[in-house]
Order: C-alpha cells, then structure tokens, then sequence
C-alpha cells in the first residue's frame, strides 16, 4: 500500500485567476460538459476533499450526480459517491450543511490535534473527526486516508487547499479549466495564496492534455515531486 494517495487537484479559475467573485451569489466557470466531465472523475475517486470555506460559501453536495456512474460503482463493491474529507482549525462548520447530511457514505473532518476536542464536540455526531498535528499536516492527512484505504483522492478547493497541497508537494495531477472571462477583482477568492511551490520556475510541470470543452479549456499537468 502507498503510504499516500494519489492526489488529483481540481480547479477552475477566470483567466485572472479568480475562483469567484465578491457578490453573495455562486459564479459558474464552468459549463454543463465540463460538470459532465467533473462528475466522471468524482466517480473514479475513493475520496473528495474541500475546505471550510468552500462548505461555508458553496455549501455543495460533493456527489456522483450520474445514476449510471452511481450505479457502476455499487456494482464494484463501492459506495454510490466518494467519502467526503474537509479540513479546519475552528470547526465552525454548520453540522446541517449539505456536505454532511447528502450522501450514503463517510465524513471525514481533519483539525489540528490541539483543537480535536473542541472539533469532535461540535461535528462528532454527524462525521469522524480526526487530529493530524499541530498545525494541521496535509502529509498526516494523507498518511491516515491511506490506512482507511483511499487511494485516489480528488481535492477540489478551495484557494487555501490548493496552496497547502500544491506548496507541500503531494498533488499528482493538476486539472487547471479557465473559464473565458476575467473578474478584476482585487479582492476575489484567488485560485493559489502566496507560498513558496515546488512547482517554480526551475521544476516546470508536464503539460499532458489541453482540450477545448465548449467555451472553456481543460489543462491537465503532472507536477513533478520526489515521493
């Protein structure tokens, strides 16, 4: 068994980079092939993970939404969507959020071990919540997806996931899809934080695909990394 899953980081942006913008309402980057397109992937994965923000903003299902694809993984001795991971230091999370109350499957609630108590009092009784360190480790996440058998993780968000992942050097696969618009909002959510990458200059990643889908591009990129 690795002693890590597989990581496959998904993000669409505008071409400026932003995730969304600053108004109360969701922004749709996408578009109705490329969710299509989301959805297989999601179907292909033993987990999907988000951050706080993404639960406290979007409050999204995280599901398989095809019956088909629902259907080919009972078939394969599977649960009909991917266990559910987020990840917080506070845990003020809503226990009546979609992420915990859709789906016949698992949640999972990473935290630093030193607000474990405070965590598990506040969202034990809707997912398991584990400690993984002080501050909270994304390796030490991993390493205990890994022994609950995961080994395909999808993260999906948001900008202070992907910084995490993508600065720790764990992300396998990067899944970039621009959106064919800009926001030109300095304060708008940004697709990665300020931190220092692996993925710089000097260790440029290997572009594997560019497709066009409808009006907005996939790339996809394998980042290169020692583990």
């Amino acid at each position: 068994m690795r002693s890590r899953p597989h990581v496959l980081l998904s993000v669409a942006a505008s071409l400026d980079g932003c995730l969304d913008d600053t108004s109360t309402d969701r922004l749709l980057l996408s578009n109705d092939e490329d969710f299509d397109r989301v959805d297989e992937v999601r179907a292909g994965m033993d987990a999907i993970l988000v951050g706080a923000n993404t639960i406290r903003a979007d409050d999204p299902r995280l599901l398989v939404c095809s019956e088909a694809r629902r259907q080919r993984r009972i078939r394969a001795g599977l649960p009909p969507t991917p266990v559910k991971v987020t990840l917080t230091e506070s845990g003020k999370l809503d226990p009546a959020a979609r992420f915990f109350t859709t789906g016949d499957n698992d949640k999972l609630v990473y935290t630093s071990t030193s607000a474990l108590a405070t965590v598990r009092d506040r969202l034990g009784s809707v997912s398991a919540v584990i400690g993984a360190g002080d501050p909270l480790d994304v390796r030490a996440v991993l390493a205990d997806l890994a022994e609950r058998g995961v080994e395909r993780l999808m993260v999906e968000g948001g900008g202070t996931v992907h910084t995490m992942f993508l600065a720790a050097g764990v992300v396998d696969e990067l899944h970039l899809v621009y959106a064919p618009f800009f926001v030109g909002q300095a304060d708008a959510p940004r697709m990665v934080n300020p931190a220092v990458f692996p993925q710089g200059p000097g260790q440029r990643m290997t572009l594997t695909e560019a497709r066009q889908i409808g009006d907005v591009v996939l790339l996809r990129y394998l980042p290169r990394h020692d583990d």
